[in-house]
């Protein structure tokens, strides 16, 4: 089962008034286990970056104007999503701010049901807890050292790996490995194989046959070689 885990950065908290996406962090997992393929892209938003976002990622104005903007990569990112299930932590938000993006390059929504709300399944574990990603990392013991400041790319790792802890985490009794199962396989062909009807003709030369009897002989008593089949 292929999802993508995904997160944004923005310059605000509304695309109604008029904030714009400038990062887009996407980690493809199967089974809950990430795959290594990724799609990460800064964003030109094309308006100023107020203070108050950037204090949260660090993405200036600076920075991100000559990045390219959400019309030039917005083909690859849907290229990249498919159809498949999205894994949000508050996938509200970035919901928003994707169909936003999206309807001003005359792009279709993607469609709410698609969005695997990972703050909600957390509030349903967890009522009354927080929830966030960095309480949710420390819950789980997972290493957030590295998250001095938002980014796209580095939250949909650890959101990766908060999501396999919420779904169970990692349970390998119930996980056949390929090479475990091929072996399992082998098995149980090896348990039906029937005799064949007429048996294959020895490859032994009559000189090896002689060698082997000259050996066994050198045994002594009744060798139990010498009542095998040759």
């Amino acid at each position: 089962m292929r999802q993508i885990v995904l997160d944004t950065e923005t310059t605000g908290l509304s695309p109604q008034e008029g904030h714009r996406l400038v990062e887009l962090g996407c980690i493809e997992v199967m089974n809950h286990v990430p795959t290594g393929n990724v799609f990460h892209r800064y964003i030109n938003p094309e308006r100023d970056m107020p203070e108050g976002a950037f204090k949260v990622h660090g993405l200036s104005s600076e920075f991100l104007r000559d990045k390219p903007k959400f019309a030039e990569i917005a083909e690859e990112f849907l290229a990249f999503i498919a159809e498949d299930e999205l894994v949000i932590h508050n996938a509200a938000f970035d919901m928003a701010f994707l169909n936003y993006e999206l309807k001003l390059v005359s792009r279709p929504p993607i469609a709410a049901r698609r969005a695997i709300d990972t703050l909600t399944i957390a509030r349903q574990r967890f009522p009354g807890a927080q929830n966030s990603l960095d309480a949710l990392c420390k819950r789980f013991d997972i290493d957030n050292s590295g998250r001095v400041k938002h980014g796209a790319l580095l939250d949909a790792e650890l959101l990766a790996e908060v999501y396999l802890e919420l779904m169970g985490g990692r349970q390998p009794t119930l996980v056949l490995d390929a090479s475990a199962a091929a072996l399992s396989r082998g098995v149980a062909v090896a348990a039906e194989r029937r005799e064949r009807p007429v048996p294959l003709a020895s490859r032994l030369t009559d000189a090896e046959r002689a060698a082997h009897d000259a050996f066994i002989d050198t045994l002594g008593g009744e060798p139990l070689w010498r009542n095998l089949p040759s």
